[in-house]
Formats: C-alpha cells, structure tokens, sequence
C-alpha cells in the first residue's frame, strides 16, 4: 500500500496544481477583464461585478486546491494529519464525475486499508506480504 499512497500524494498534488493553474485564469479572465471592459466601456460597475465575481470564484478555488498540495506533501511523508485530510478531500471529489469520482473511490479505498492505517500509526514502511 506504500506505492498507493505515494501515488495518491502525487495526484494531489497535481490536481492541486491543476487547480491553481485555473485560479490563476479565472482571476486573469474575470479580475482583469472586468476592469480592462469597465474602463474602455465607462462603465464601473461591469468591473465591480465581474471583479467580486472573479474573486468568489478564484477564493473558492484556491480554498479547495491548496488543501489537496497539502494532504499530497503529508501523505508522501506519510503523517497521520495527512491520511484525515485526505479522506475528507476524498469525500468532497466524490461528487465531481467522472474524474473527482474516480480519484474520491480511489483515495478512499487506499487510505480506508487496513494495511495503510497500519503504516501511518506505525509512522514506518511496513514490507510487503
């Protein structure tokens, strides 16, 4: 389950990265568009709105992405903190058909093992069976 475990922090990190990519645009296209728009146009407002909307949705994204960097680093590490975190981050992919499906069962099956507990209460590598 070690190899498990180092591929589920992996793809954490990843998706997390993936996130902040798309924090990044969605601050870019809303943030800055709204306020390049609301000058050339005269209008302030289009740059109140659609700047608050960019930040909403920017806020929620890096609130949701950096958790998963997080939980990947610690479960590389393999801390106790981590496997809790990971499998609260599991639940809440759960809903994200296909792809935060398939990597919510997969977190959840690896990190629910009893082998994983093991060597996460162990703090060690247990060998192979």
């Amino acid at each position: 389950m070690e190899k498990h475990v180092n591929v589920l922090g992996i793809l954490f990190i990843v998706f997390g990265i993936m996130g902040l990519i798309g924090a990044g645009i969605v601050f870019v296209i809303f943030v800055m568009g709204g306020l390049f728009s609301g000058v050339a146009s005269d209008q302030p407002e289009i740059a109140l709105v659609a700047g608050t909307f960019g930040m909403i949705i920017t806020s929620i994204i890096l609130f949701t992405s950096l958790p998963s960097i997080f939980a990947g680093f610690g479960l590389m590490k393999f801390k106790s903190w981590a496997r809790i975190l990971g499998i609260i981050i599991g639940i809440l992919n759960l809903p994200g058909f296909p792809v935060g499906t398939a990597l919510g069962i997969y977190t959840l099956w690896v990190l629910l093992n009893a082998d994983t507990i093991r060597l996460f209460n162990s703090g060690q590598s247990i060998p192979p069976d």
